[in-house]
């Protein structure tokens, strides 16, 4: 999965796709460079964000989404209506950080339209006991709320948030311990890419990136515990290193 940020915020690649032309091409780029779908995201999740008004997030949005007719396209939202207009223009997976917690429409829309959704697991003030395991409770509980919801279950992709309200050890044991939300049933999606644990793990304590070296062995490693999707910045090398470690394990 090729990320698009278009904001203003974003930790990594802030403000570089604004620009509709550029983000258009930065997703044409990231489909030649072998990614299979492309994530457009409006607003940031970084910690500290500003929440974006809806109708700022649709203008950063939808004229970049028009305009890849033919492109797979991923929308980033937790707002209901930012995603019934991406999916109205070909978009066909919902990319929702709350997990159908933040918006009451996000649920039935998913349901009617029958796209795939990623449910992720995000608590903003967590008190592990066992961070595998209360992630794999929080993400089955979801789960079984998508499909009482009338969500195809074989639409429905499981994210453990990576980065999202875990220390930099809470995220290392998430990949770690991936076959226990494997087990759940449903695909995995694994984002490590430049995430700030990256660059503390090697020595940064104030680091907000990770290097691309780093990003690169944590991809392999979530996708020899199981991981199905690896979503990444740099779509050719994690494409490139991934292919090695698919022949290399056979």
């Amino acid at each position: 999965m090729g990320i698009v940020n278009v904001t203003p915020d974003s930790f990594s690649d802030g403000g570089v796709y604004l620009d509709p032309d550029r983000a258009v091409a930065a997703a044409h780029r990231l489909i030649e460079e072998g990614a299979a779908i492309v994530d457009v995201g409006g607003e940031s999740t970084r910690p500290g964000h500003e929440p974006v008004p809806l109708d700022d997030e649709l203008r950063r949005v939808l004229p970049v989404i028009e305009r890849l007719d033919g492109v797979p396209v991923s929308i980033d939202t937790s707002k209901a209506e930012v995603a019934r207009r991406a999916l109205e223009l070909g978009a066909e997976l919902v990319n929702d950080v709350t997990a159908l917690r933040g918006d009451a429409g996000m649920a039935g829309l998913v349901a009617t339209s029958r796209a795939w959704v990623c449910l992720m697991h995000w608590e903003r003030e967590p008190a592990y006991a066992d961070v595998v395991s209360d992630v794999a409770a929080f993400l089955e509980e979801r789960l079984r709320f998508a499909v009482d919801a009338g969500i195809d279950e074989e639409h429905i992709v499981l994210d453990p948030g990576i980065g999202f309200g875990k220390t930099v050890q809470q995220n290392f044991e998430l990949v770690r311990r991936l076959p226990e939300l494997v087990s759940l049933g449903r695909p995995v999606l694994v984002g490590f890419s430049r995430k700030s644990s990256l660059g503390r793990i090697l020595g940064d304590e104030k680091a907000k990136t990770g290097p691309l070296s780093a990003s690169l062995a944590a991809a392999v490693v979530a996708y020899e515990r199981g991981a199905t999707i690896l979503r990444a910045h740099d779509v050719r090398a994690h494409v490139e290193a991934l292919t090695v470690a698919a022949a290399v394990s056979g």
